[in-house]
C-alpha cells in the first residue's frame, strides 16, 4: 500500500526519531504527523468529527510514543523525584500513577507529566513536549543526592473509547481490564514486555499500553488490532474536540513556563504542607497568599463552527453595546488576553474554549469578543470542565 502521507514534507535527514509503531500508522493510512519530542506524532487518519465519534462510541488507538519517558531510579530517587513536583509522592503507591506538574523556581510550569511509581526509588515521567530529561539533569548536577536519569526504551499507546476494556480484557485479562483510574501493572503479551496503565488524554475509558522493547511496535499494534477488529477498532489521532470537552489542558498551548498552576485551576497539585522541600515552594506560597493575578477561563464563543485555532486569538472586553448575531464587526474594548484553545463540540453544539485573563474577567457570565480567523465574534466566560465535570466517564 502506498502512504498516504509523504515524510518528506516535514523530514529532512534522520534528526527527527520515529515511534516504534510508525511503519503500522503509516499503512494505517496515516494523513498528518506533526513533531512533538523531537518525534512524529500521528495527528489524523480520517475526518476529526469522524475520530471523535469513534471515540466517544467505540474504540481507538493512538501512537503516543512522543510521550517520552524520564526514568529515575538510585538510592535517592523518591528525595527527587519529590523535590521536581510540588504534589507529594508519599501519596503514591509503588503500583500508582499520579497527574503531577514539574515546576520551575518561579512557579512557572515546566511539564505536566503523569508519573508512575513502579517501586520505592523507581519512577518513570511520562512527559508532554519539553526537555524534562535536561532539566532533571540539571537540578540532579548540584542536588547531593544520587540518582541516575534515562530515557528508557519505553513507548506508550493508547487505547480508549467504551470499548477500550473489552479489547484490554481480550488482551491481558480481567485482573488488568478492571484497574483502577491511575493505577498499573507490569506484564507481557506472549513475551511482549509491557506495562498498562488506567490512564489517558481523552475523557472516556482508557488505558495507555506502555511497550518496553521498540523492536517489537508493529508486532503489539497488530495484536490490540486484531483483538478490537469485530469492535471496529480505529487508529486515531488525539482528540483535542474531545480534551477540551472534558477540560484537559494540553502544555504549551494552555499552559507554559510562564504560567502557574494556580492560573490554570491546577493549584489542587501544589502540597504546601508536606515535609518535603519542592522546587519553587516559596513562589507558589506567595502566588496561594496572594491569589492569581490572571485566570484561565472556560468560554463559549457565538458563531458557526470554527476549527481548532492555530494561533492565540485575542480577547476583548465587550463593548459594543448590541447584539450582532455573533459575527461581525463592531465596538470592542481593550485586549485583555487571549484564547489558547478553542473549538467546536459536535456534542454541545457550540464552540467551547479556554482564554487566559485578567482574573476580574475571568467571573462567570463576563461578556467578551474573540478575534478569531473568520472575524470577531462575541463569547462569554462559562464553566469548565463542559462535559462529565467529575470524571465519572474515565473512572467507570
Amino acid at each position: 500500500m502506498t502512504p498516504t502521507f509523504d515524510m518528506a514534507l516535514i523530514q529532512r535527514g534522520a534528526r527527527l526519531r520515529r515511534s516504534p509503531y510508525f511503519d503500522a500508522t503509516l499503512r494505517a493510512g496515516c494523513r498528518a504527523y506533526t513533531v512533538y519530542n523531537h518525534m512524529f506524532l500521528p495527528t489524523r487518519y480520517d475526518d476529526l468529527h469522524a475520530e471523535y465519534e469513534r471515540l466517544r462510541t467505540g474504540v481507538t488507538v493512538w501512537d503516543v510514543s512522543v510521550e517520552r519517558q524520564v526514568e529515575i531510579t538510585g538510592p535517592d530517587a523518591f528525595a527527587f523525584t519529590n523535590m521536581l513536583t510540588p504534589r507529594d509522592l508519599s501519596k503514591c503507591a509503588v503500583g500508582q500513577g499520579k497527574y503531577v506538574l514539574i515546576t520551575a523556581d518561579d512557579g512557572g510550569i515546566v511539564n505536566d507529566p503523569v508519573l508512575l511509581r513502579l517501586g520505592e526509588n523507581h519512577f518513570w515521567l511520562a512527559l508532554a513536549d519539553s526537555d524534562v530529561l535536561l532539566w532533571a539533569r540539571g537540578v540532579a548536577l548540584n542536588s547531593g543526592l544520587d540518582v541516575r536519569l534515562c530515557e528508557p526504551d519505553v513507548s506508550p499507546m493508547q487505547v480508549q473509547g467504551p470499548k477500550s476494556k473489552e479489547v484490554v480484557r481480550r488482551l491481558f485479562g480481567d485482573g488488568v481490564a478492571g484497574l483502577r483510574y491511575y493505577w498499573f501493572a507490569e506484564t507481557d503479551l506472549d513475551g511482549i514486555p509491557v506495562v498498562v496503565t488506567r490512564t489517558g488524554w481523552s475523557g472516556e475509558i482508557g488505558y495507555e499500553i506502555y511497550l518496553r522493547d521498540g523492536s517489537r511496535g508493529v508486532e503489539l499494534w497488530d495484536r490490540v488490532m486484531d483483538a478490537g477488529a469485530d469492535l471496529a477498532i480505529a487508529p486515531t489521532g488525539p482528540s483535542d474536540i474531545r480534551r477540551i470537552e472534558a477540560g484537559i489542558l494540553n502544555y504549551g498551548i494552555d499552559m507554559t513556563l510562564d504560567t502557574n498552576p494556580y492560573e490554570v485551576g491546577l493549584g489542587w497539585q501544589v502540597d504546601h504542607g508536606q515535609e518535603g522541600d519542592f522546587i519553587g515552594r516559596e513562589a507558589l506560597a506567595r502566588v496561594a497568599a496572594a491569589g492569581p493575578r490572571r485566570l484561565l477561563a472556560g468560554v463559549e464563543i457565538a458563531g458557526a463552527p470554527l476549527d481548532l485555532n492555530m494561533a492565540r486569538w485575542p480577547v476583548r472586553r465587550d463593548g459594543s453595546g448590541g447584539d450582532d448575531g455573533g459575527e461581525g464587526g463592531g465596538g470592542s474594548g481593550e485586549a485583555i488576553g487571549f484564547v489558547t484553545s478553542a473549538v467546536w463540540s459536535p456534542r454541545l453544539e457550540r464552540n467551547i474554549g479556554y482564554a487566559m485573563m485578567p482574573t476580574a474577567f475571568a467571573e462567570l457570565g463576563t461578556r467578551l469578543r474573540v478575534t478569531t480567523q473568520d472575524g470577531e465574534r462575541e463569547a462569554a466566560v462559562v464553566p469548565k470542565p463542559f462535559v462529565d465535570p467529575d470524571k465519572e466517564i474515565p473512572k467507570s
